[in-house]
């Protein structure tokens, strides 16, 4: 940035006073340096408008990464439970193929018995 600067210096130096037909004017000088001045001042805004910028899509990059990590872990977990479900479901239907009536009577207390404890515990 100030090689920049030098060469506006050395670039300034030559052309500033000088107008239209090699007239030097005062005037004109210091127009052109309140215009680089404003310059200047707009470029460093611009430049903490971008590192805020930068900060804000680092923090985005960091949320969405959790937020697919969490997702997985919930698919993987989804997985799981799934697996344990088909597992419940081949005992069930086992269970019911058998068409007994004394395990189907202790199917039916065991859930109602599973159900009066969830109650009481969340109570």
């Amino acid at each position: 940035m100030s090689s920049r600067r030098d060469y506006r210096g050395n670039r300034s130096a030559l052309f500033d006073d000088i107008e239209d037909g090699g007239i030097r004017a005062a005037s004109s000088y210091s127009s052109h340096e309140i215009d680089e001045q404003e310059n200047d001042r707009a470029m460093e805004g611009l430049s903490d408008r971008v590192l805020m910028l930068k900060r804000l899509t680092g923090d985005i990059h960091e949320e969405v990464d959790s937020h697919n990590r969490m997702l997985d872990r919930m698919g993987n977990d989804m997985d799981s439970s799934r697996g344990v479900l088909s597992g419940t479901m081949d005992k069930f239907k086992m269970v019911f193929e058998t068409k007994s009536s004394r395990k189907m009577l202790t199917l039916v207390a065991s859930f109602v018995v599973l159900f009066l404890i969830v109650y009481y515990l969340t109570r």
